[in-house]
């Protein structure tokens, strides 16, 4: 059976989810997934392909996933790679592709990902420190897709098995 890591950086949880969706769309398409944070995982051994995911921020790539994808170079250089971003606080990733900000960007070409996803953020209106809870004010909500993420999840397991087939 075909191992995915599915490694996420989130702030507030939101990025987190989109990871589990990720991984149980993979289940059902009949491939194993293993959801963790970047920040736990010390290997890529024994997995077949990762998924790397994580938030945006003011423009920027969640700082633990740009370490994490720094750190497993090596080893996400011999894998089929896809990474997704999730943040946009409006709807603007469910009515077009949203190109990943530049510094995914270069990891993607770096890695020579097959795909990249951005996807619509979550922002409680009571969001905590002193950015967020003043971005909450005027951008609050969710706008996260989980139909579109779990297609998403799908166009890489049917990947994966026609390239193991």
């Amino acid at each position: 059976m075909i191992r995915v890591l599915v490694a996420y950086a989130s702030e507030r949880g939101g990025t987190a989810e989109i990871a589990e969706w990720v991984g149980a769309a993979l289940r059902e398409a009949g491939v194993e997934a293993d959801v963790r944070p970047a920040g736990d995982v010390e290997t890529l051994d024994g997995y077949d392909a990762a998924v790397v995911g994580g938030a945006l921020y003011v423009g920027r790539w969640h700082r633990e996933a740009r370490h994490f994808v720094r750190h497993h170079a090596d080893e996400l250089a011999h894998r089929p790679v896809w990474l997704f971003s999730s943040g946009p606080l409006d709807r603007s990733a469910e009515e077009r592709t949203v190109d990943p900000v530049s510094g995914v960007a270069k990891f993607a070409r770096r890695l020579d990902a097959r795909g990249h996803a951005t996807f619509g953020g979550r922002l409680a209106p009571d969001a905590k420190g002193f950015m967020a809870a003043k971005v909450a004010r005027t951008a609050s909500g969710d706008f996260r897709d989980r139909d579109r993420v779990a297609e998403w999840a799908a166009g890489i397991a049917r990947e994966l098995r026609s390239v193991s087939a």
